[in-house]
Formats: structure tokens, sequence, C-alpha cells
């Protein structure tokens, strides 16, 4: 009920009149069934956009952190994760990313909506990096259909570091659902997981207009030089490798 309210009685209409969002292809978001929506990550605030834009209950996994904030923000934060669906995941243990795939993969079973952001942090300069192959499990072990969702702009208004969010409107691309199906019989198989993983990402290159970088965006604290853009490969170009 407070998710109810919270969403289509108090912050999601006053959102979408202060930041007055650009959606389209949300009718691309399947009415029933498991559904993954991957994302890019530009902005804390993707994970409050993305929700209240989506007619469906979206669930993303948020680090436990979020949820054990002191005083008034501290308990204002904590309620608008709960009531937006979100799920704390201890991410201090090594199996912290298995943990948030078991999360969304009993989502996805019950016939849920899951969040995953394939690139696993915030991009560090607003372009694409390469994606974990999580969200191939995900979408192989659930039989969920992925759909890609862009982010524009919300690294602009709201930028690493920063509180309070720029007035300013919010631009989001929901792609096509993508079907894994013929992927059935190798799950398990690490190249088809990175292939999908791939054709996933091309897909969010696609959407979002940002240039793709060939690395994971948490291995750029040890980077000396910043990687330079790179296309990825099609999954129609014939002889796209599957892992690189």
């Amino acid at each position: 009920m407070f998710y109810w309210l919270l969403k289509y009685v108090v912050l999601g209409p006053l959102l979408r009149t202060i930041f007055r969002p650009d959606v389209r292809g949300l009718d691309n978001v399947p009415e029933s069934g498991p559904v993954i929506l991957a994302c890019n990550h530009l902005s804390f605030s993707d994970s409050i956009f993305t929700p209240l834009m989506v007619r469906r209950r979206v669930t993303f996994v948020a680090k436990a952190e979020y949820f054990t904030g002191k005083g008034i923000k501290g308990r204002l934060m904590r309620q608008f994760f709960l009531a937006t669906g979100t799920i704390p995941v201890d991410r201090s243990g090594g199996k912290a990313a298995q943990a948030a795939l078991d999360t969304l993969l009993r989502v996805l079973g019950e016939g849920g909506v899951a969040g995953i952001y394939p690139e696993g942090t915030r991009s560090p300069d607003g372009r694409l990096y390469r994606g974990k192959t999580g969200v191939a499990r995900l979408a192989l072990e659930s039989g969920a259909r992925v759909v890609p969702v862009a982010l524009l702009n919300t690294d602009e208004i709201q930028p690493t570091g920063t509180l309070i969010p720029k007035i300013k409107r919010v631009r989001m691309r929901f792609g096509a659902p993508l079907d894994f199906s013929r992927y059935d019989s190798a799950r398990g198989d690490r190249f088809v997981e990175r292939a999908i993983t791939d054709e996933i990402m091309y897909e969010l290159m696609v959407l979002s207009g940002r240039p793709y970088v060939d690395v994971y965006a948490s291995k750029l604290k040890t980077t000396v030089e910043p990687p330079g853009p790179m296309r990825l490969p099609s999954p129609l170009d014939a002889g796209a490798p599957a892992d690189r």
C-alpha cells in the first residue's frame, strides 16, 4: 500500500512535474511475466527514475549501507528504498555478487521485474563500460526477456558526489525485449554468457549514444591512463568473437 501511494500519489506525480520525463519505448516492457531491465548506470538517481517510470513494480538490489543511515535523512532513504522495492544486499563479503543475483532470480521466479546494472557500478566518466555476465546468467536461469534501458542524462541531473539534483528534463529510452531462449541448452557456458552480455551492451550503446569502452569500470581505479572508446561488435557482425 505504501509503495502504491509513493509511486502513484506522492513521489511519482511530483517527479513527473519537476523533471518532465521524456520516456520513449515504455511499451516495450511486457505487461506480465518475468522481465529483466538492463540499465546503463550514470547516477544515483537512476534507481529512482527507472522504478517510477515503469508501470510494474521494479526490484533493484542496493548496498546495505543505504538502509542503515542515521537521522532523518537515513530514515527517509530507507523508507524510499523499501517502498520502491529495493532490496538490501551485504557487499562486504566475497559472495555479495551471488547474493544479489540470487535475490533477483527469486523476483524473476515469481514473475516480477528485476532491474540490474550490467556494468556493476556507476560510470566514472559517462561512457559505457564492459558488462559483467551476471545479467546473462539471470536471463538464462530465469528464461526472462531482457529490456535494455538507456538513461541519457542522469549524470547531468545528479553528478556523482552531489546530493541535490539539478532541475532538468530526464530522458530515458526503453529498447525492444531481447529473447535468449535459443541459448537454453548452453547454461553455464561462459562464452555464451559473454556473447549475451555483449549483445545487451551493444543495444545499450545504440540506445544511449554513449561511447563504449571494453574495460570493466571497476578496474579504472588502477588504470594510469583512461582507455579510449571502442566500437562494440554488433551481434550481426560475421565472425564477431564470443569473448575477448
